[in-house]
């Protein structure tokens, strides 16, 4: 086999031609300029992560942070469906079966959710029902196989997302 080429196989670290053929693409399909590559090299011996926009570093708008909460409390609530059956159940059914630590796991999760509720600006009668729901999903999850059943029926996650959907639906 002959290469026609023979910097087309060239090392990296070769002065070879360093320019891409295709335009660089971030996770989101956002193009990334080369501008920004050049200026957070790591060869001048730092990484500005506040100018570039596609870093998992940068603020998130509003529809990104409500999307990543929902994700969040399906993967926590309804992300399997038990086989022979319609039941769903998420990751709070199964770390709940590991006793004291499991529960306090998937409520400081569940928590966590109502504090970026409250920071996407949700009034204090809507933390207040969602913190509810969290403090009854933790309270009767901690009783052994009975609280794990209840975990997989209430589904506070999904209740304090919709809660929170329904918001911020009204305020548009």
């Amino acid at each position: 086999m002959t290469v026609s080429n023979p910097h087309s196989f060239a090392h990296p670290t070769s002065n070879a031609r360093r320019t891409p053929r295709a335009p660089i693409i971030d996770q989101d399909g956002r193009e990334i300029p080369l501008e920004t590559l050049r200026r957070a090299s790591f060869e001048t011996g730092g990484f500005d992560f506040q100018s570039w926009s596609g870093n998992g570093f940068a603020p998130l708008s509003r529809a990104q942070r409500l999307a990543r909460l929902e994700a969040l409390a399906k993967l926590l609530d309804v992300a399997f469906i038990l086989p022979g059956t319609k039941i769903r159940y998420g990751l709070d059914g199964l770390i709940g079966l590991v006793p004291v630590v499991g529960d306090i796991i998937t409520t400081a999760i569940s928590l966590w959710i109502v504090r970026e509720a409250r920071e996407l600006g949700a009034p204090w009668h809507l933390t207040a029902r969602m913190l509810g729901n969290v403090a009854l999903d933790g309270a009767v999850g901690a009783v052994p196989l009975l609280g794990d059943a209840f975990d997989v029926m209430f589904r506070a996650d999904i209740r304090n997302m919709r809660l929170l959907r329904r918001w911020i639906d009204k305020q548009r």
